[in-house]
């Protein structure tokens, strides 16, 4: 029968609209201005007592509290006015001290129901909800330094492995020197490193009547140290990023050492800089013997209280910039630990290490950032206010010490961590790649929305004004039509906030510019359906089938016109960037739901109207 679609197809159209109301509601809900309170580290939990203290501080200080919310971590405080969260910040910082971490947050409003379908409000690009800029610069001295240590320790264990005895003396720029007792041993030390090590120049000189053999690296090797410093740390700060979860994030380099990171949607400097700065990078080293000189030594703390420190050697084994995969999991006795996978490089260095120096111990040495707020008095705009100053004190610690019992290789497994949350923070942060070179925070800044509230509005505002225009339009020339075509656009805007809810996507500025080109090619494809009938009627058609063969014969249009602009805007996704992937999103989305929309729901809607029904005169 003529316009006229089986029940199940109604049934799915209906099913399809009613999933996009559900995931389209949450926008519906503004976000409560609100502060984040969680532990400088995984083992420290927010208690309720914790969450009271900050809330009783709050409002001793006048700033009202809408609402605590204790997660299984975290607390949360929801608070009426946004214009209060950084004086709260400052207040619950100072309360609860160094130990916690007080971001500023946006707390979601979708109600639980939604929330337990998996439902939340669309994402917002830096544009529209603004973020923190940070230029970080690295530090390349430390990055030189690092891989002379490690190549220090390669060059002694080859000297030990063929017996040639040396002296360990002070190293020297972008080198290391060694001492020995006559000429034929750093005669044959100097032969030995000529094939082992390529990217040292090796000069022979004399000290007290004692030869001493100076390694220094090329300078082919320092521009490689340096390009594979800012390299590893460029791909080791998008990564942590990434597995963090900030929305379309800005990392890329500048210059010849320093890295550029905008984050959208986080508001607070010390909570960026926390996602950024923690380390959670790890050394291993072995334990000194007795009678090893104190200058080859150093003594370190281990987490746990009541151990006594203990002595380890300088030299290191491997870093954790050598880590190529790290996974989280139980051992036999249920206790958290971490399994480590190395590099070729980091394989071979472990083996070496452990199979000649079995029964000996090695540490596992953990580094963090652990923050350190002081206060001081600052006269800003004229007035002598206390400020918080923010740094970060590097803290060494052995979480780890266990007998080699055997030689170990690329695979092995990390032990004495504090509780599951622990294992899995160590692995996410090591899975995403140590720092081949410390990082220092040349500028920071709190980014504003770009655009404004006002500006943001008047986006909003045009694309509403776009709606009303296009809706009349369409009802003036087609009438009872153009309600149709009317209720099909205002579905389709409801299928577009839908899908990108759900698939997580960003909205911009040029975003909304997207949505509102959407609206002119949903409604594009019914001109071309309405039009078609018109022409159907003009030569003599029945009125059941000129809709038909309108609908119909239209269908290939649509399609070759839709998928012209649709490949479009997958190439501008493809190789765009920031506003012009935040149009391509907005449109090949927009395009995919007016497909349905413009066709098959206003196909239903006509038909439900005029199917089986002996009609005479269209209104259109």
């Amino acid at each position: 029968m003529l316009n006229k679609y089986p029940l199940w197809k109604y049934a799915l159209i209906a099913l399809i609209l009613c999933v996009s109301f559900i995931y389209a509601a949450p926008n519906l809900y503004p976000d409560d201005p609100a502060i984040q309170i969680s532990g400088n580290s995984t083992a420290l939990e927010v208690s309720e007592a914790d969450l009271q203290r900050a809330a009783s501080a709050l409002e001793q200080a006048g700033i009202q509290v809408k609402l605590t919310e204790l997660s299984q971590r975290s607390g949360l405080i929801r608070l009426h006015k946004q214009d209060d969260q950084l004086p709260a910040k400052e207040v619950v910082r100072k309360s609860l001290g160094d130990n916690y971490v007080v971001a500023l947050n946006l707390a979601q409003n979708t109600p639980q129901w939604l929330r337990s379908l998996g439902a939340s409000p669309m994402k917002l690009g830096l544009d529209l909800s603004g973020g923190v800029h940070f230029l970080l610069e690295v530090d390349m001295e430390k990055a030189i330094e690092a891989r002379l240590k490690v190549l220090d320790s390669e060059v002694k264990s080859v000297l030990r492995k063929e017996r040639v005895r040396y002296r360990t003396l002070p190293a020297i720029e972008n080198g290391i020197q060694l001492g020995f007792d006559d000429n034929d041993s750093a005669n044959k030390a100097r032969s030995l490193l000529r094939k082992e090590f390529s990217d040292f120049e090796q000069q022979l000189i004399e000290r007290n009547d004692k030869p001493i053999l100076q390694l220094s690296m090329t300078q082919a090797k320092l521009v490689e140290i340096r390009e594979y410093s800012i390299k590893q740390n460029l791909t080791t700060v998008r990564n942590r990023v990434n597995e963090l979860g900030v929305a379309e994030p800005l990392v890329q380099r500048q210059g010849a050492n320093r890295i550029v990171v905008e984050l959208p949607g986080v508001q607070d400097t010390a909570e960026a800089k926390r996602i950024l700065g923690k380390t959670a990078n790890l050394e291993f080293r072995l334990a000194a013997m007795h009678d090893a000189p104190r200058a080859t030594t150093e003594m370190f703390a281990f987490r746990e209280e009541g151990r006594p420190p203990v002595a380890l050697e300088r030299s290191l084994i491997i870093t954790g910039d050598q880590v190529t995969d790290a996974q989280a999991s139980f051992d036999e006795k249920g206790t958290p630990q971490v399994n480590i996978k190395l590099d070729s490089r980091g394989g071979d260095l472990m083996n070496r290490a452990t199979r000649n120096n079995i029964d000996r111990s090695m540490a596992v040495i953990f580094i963090e950032q652990r923050p350190v707020t002081r206060y001081v008095r600052q006269l800003v705009d004229g007035v002598e206010q206390e400020v918080a100053i923010q740094s970060f004190k590097e803290e060494k610690r052995i979480i780890s010490l266990a007998t080699i019992q055997s030689a170990l290789g690329s695979q092995f497994r990390i032990t004495g961590l504090r509780g599951p949350g622990e294992s899995s923070e160590l692995a996410l942060l090591l899975r995403a790649g140590g720092l081949a070179a410390p990082m220092y925070f040349a500028e920071e800044r709190t980014i504003g929305p770009s655009l404004g509230a006002e500006n943001i509005q008047l986006g909003v505002t045009a694309a509403l004004y776009g709606f009303i225009f296009v809706a009349a339009f369409m009802l003036l020339v087609y009438k009872l039509f153009g309600v149709f075509a009317t209720v099909a656009l205002g579905l389709n805007m409801v299928n577009l906030v839908a899908m990108m809810s759900i698939l997580g996507a960003t909205l911009t500025l040029p975003g909304i510019a997207g949505v509102v080109l959407t609206m002119g090619m949903a409604v594009d494809a019914n001109v071309l359906i309405f039009s078609r009938i018109r022409e159907e009627i003009a030569n003599g058609a029945s009125v059941q089938r000129a809709i038909s063969e309108g609908f119909d014969k239209a269908f290939s249009a649509i399609i070759d016109g839709n998928l012209t602009t649709l490949l479009v805007g997958l190439i501008l996704f493809a190789i765009g960037t920031g506003p012009i992937k935040g149009f391509a999103v907005t449109l090949s989305l927009g395009i995919i739901t007016s497909m349905f929309t413009a066709v098959f729901v206003t196909r239903a809607m006509v038909n439900l109207v005029y199917g089986a029904r002996d009609v005479k005169k269209l209104w259109i």
